[in-house]
């Protein structure tokens, strides 16, 4: 079960391989696309309808994010391969403490963001690297698959 305090503020997520399943599906155009599932989607809602401030950091550019921030009220940056950075502009341009958000990442490129956070979360699917991070939690579900949601529940229920 994940634990988190009633301090928390915002939700800081990684996109692939949290909120998709980590796949790209190619199709015969050479078009990508990824699936979301709505227990994720629905996590979204629950965070913006209870007041949470919610940001997607993503290593890649996806069509998906821009929906949902803007149906959402989400902060979201893309093509950042270097995390840690704009996680601290965040927490400082919000004035936020260390006990005031989470970091939810699962792969190389959100390990020094995990290290960084106080409450750092990760997914079963991680690599090997994100899920021997000490004190980072990790979620029964699996990405893409309700594991974002588990953690909104965690913190709204």
């Amino acid at each position: 079960m994940i634990k988190l305090p009633r301090t928390i503020k915002m939700v800081i997520t990684d996109f692939d391989g949290i909120i998709t399943d980590n796949c790209v599906y190619v199709n015969e155009d050479g078009k990508m696309s990824r699936k979301i599932n709505f227990k994720d989607v629905m996590g979204f809602s629950i965070l913006y309808k209870n007041g949470y401030k919610i940001c997607i950091i993503s290593g890649e550019k996806n069509k998906a994010i821009d929906i949902l921030s803007k149906k959402f009220e989400i902060e979201n940056y893309q093509n950042i391969r270097i995390k840690l950075e704009v996680v601290k502009s965040i927490i400082e341009h919000h004035g936020l403490t260390q006990d005031e958000y989470v970091y939810i990442g699962d792969d190389v490129n959100d390990y020094d963001s995990l290290c960084y956070a106080k409450y750092a979360i990760t997914v079963p699917d991680a690599v090997k690297k994100i899920k021997d991070i000490p004190n980072i939690q990790i979620t029964e579900t699996h990405s893409g698959n309700g594991a974002f949601r588990e953690v909104v529940d965690a913190l709204v229920y």
